[in-house]
């Protein structure tokens, strides 16, 4: 790869090293910086020219500044005459907004990928999208990596029962992703729902969850099993419980989480929008479809960003449905605010599973203690390899590096 250049924003240095080591090149020298007033500004000390240029930059928690320095890095290599330009975004930056919701919503996804394309882009790789269509936003090429293979790798190594979990979707709209990998690992799936409260009677303890379950279970031979709870405030709550939590009692980090989450399990970007708008004492109910009773439960969706709908959906999978331990996973560990440490202190989560693709605090790392992270690097490395030689990458969809 003589002819090959990889630089590097400030958005995750760590990844940068990792993937330079596999490729065993050597970093452009790059000055990033940022003037009184704000401006990003960037400085080259290495030739471009001629290169095959590839822009490593991954969504952060500054995204805005990530996603500048980004597009100047690219700009500059462009006026550096540098041959092809090659953005590696592990995380695509405002994914999440990939489609209207409301009049007068703007497609933000789908400006980042004209802003890329006026930079100067000529090609894009990054690792699960958000939603998989995005990639008609852009007039290049873009190549969308699995970390799918090497999470269902991770599973076979560390979970020692793996061959009879169950794969568990918080929200409908993560279906396609558990189904998925049910089929690469040879395991059931279930899945989550949430809706408001549409029944008068809840069961108010594990027992009486399984005596309804055999009750439709007997009426319904041939059909799935249901379990039901209720929940408010983020925690699943018995039928006769009574919450009188005021506002004022009630945290700072908690109420910016359920502005987001409200307490509930999105099926997709429409019903997590009403959730959003919702009040976080509106009492709501989640319905688990599947068997989970005493089996590992493998919670996933692409990213981790609150932790109210991850811990209701453990709550309800070990109290109300009989699960012997749940392992949260997800190919994006953002964690806002005090996510990982809710998480953490959830008595129901045995492990939080994420790959590398966002940059988390070492001090976030070195505290916690649940928290295992699969190192995504070699399989940028090698789509970044093929991509300098001409070679295929579909062979990575499918096997874990």
């Amino acid at each position: 790869m003589k002819s090959a250049a990889i630089i590097g924003g400030t958005s995750h240095p760590e990844l940068l090293r990792l993937i330079s080591q596999r490729l065993g090149i050597k970093p452009c020298e790059v000055s990033l910086k940022r003037f009184s007033n704000g401006e990003t500004s960037v400085e080259i000390h290495d030739s471009v020219r001629d290169k095959d240029v590839f822009v490593l930059q991954s969504g952060s928690s500054t995204v805005n500044d990530s996603l500048m320095e980004l597009l100047i890095i690219i700009n500059a290599c462009k006026g550096g005459s540098a041959r092809r330009i090659t953005a590696v975004m592990p995380y695509f930056p405002y994914s999440k907004q990939s489609k209207m919701r409301k009049y007068r919503d703007a497609i933000t996804a789908r400006m980042v990928a004209n802003l890329l394309t006026v930079a100067g882009v000529d090609h894009i790789i990054t690792l699960d999208l958000h939603a998989s269509q995005m990639q008609g936003f852009f007039t290049r090429p873009v190549d969308n990596l699995y970390a799918e293979p090497n999470i269902a790798e991770w599973i076979r190594r560390n979970v020692e029962d793996w061959q009879e979990a169950v794969v568990v979707s918080k929200s409908p709209g993560g279906a396609k992703r558990v189904t998925s990998m049910a089929d690469t690992l040879g395991l059931e799936f279930a899945l989550c729902n949430t809706d408001r409260s549409r029944r008068s009677h809840f069961p108010r303890t594990m027992d009486e969850s399984i005596m309804e379950e055999q009750r439709v279970t007997n009426r319904h031979p041939d059909h799935p099993r249901i379990h039901t709870s209720k929940y408010l405030l983020g925690h699943i709550v018995d039928d006769e419980e009574v919450v009188g939590t005021p506002a004022s009692n009630v945290s700072e980090d908690c109420q910016l989480e359920n502005t987001y989450s409200q307490g509930g399990c999105p099926s997709d970007d429409e019903e997590e929008e009403k959730i959003m708008s919702a009040s976080i004492f509106t009492e709501r109910m989640i319905t688990l479809v599947g068997d989970v009773r005493g089996k590992t439960t493998l919670l996933m969706d692409d990213m981790i960003e609150n932790p109210t709908t991850f811990i209701i959906a453990a709550e309800h999978l070990v109290k109300r449905c009989g699960a012997k331990r749940v392992i949260v996973m997800g190919s994006h560990g953002i964690f806002q605010n005090n996510c990982l440490r809710d998480l953490e202190n959830c008595n129901y989560i045995e492990q939080i599973v994420v790959t590398n693709t966002y940059p988390i605090k070492p001090q976030s790392l070195a505290q916690s203690t649940k928290l295992a992270l699969i190192d995504i690097s070699g399989v940028l490395a090698e789509a970044i390899r093929r991509t300098h030689n001409g070679e295929s990458i579909s062979f990575l969809f499918k096997k874990a590096h």
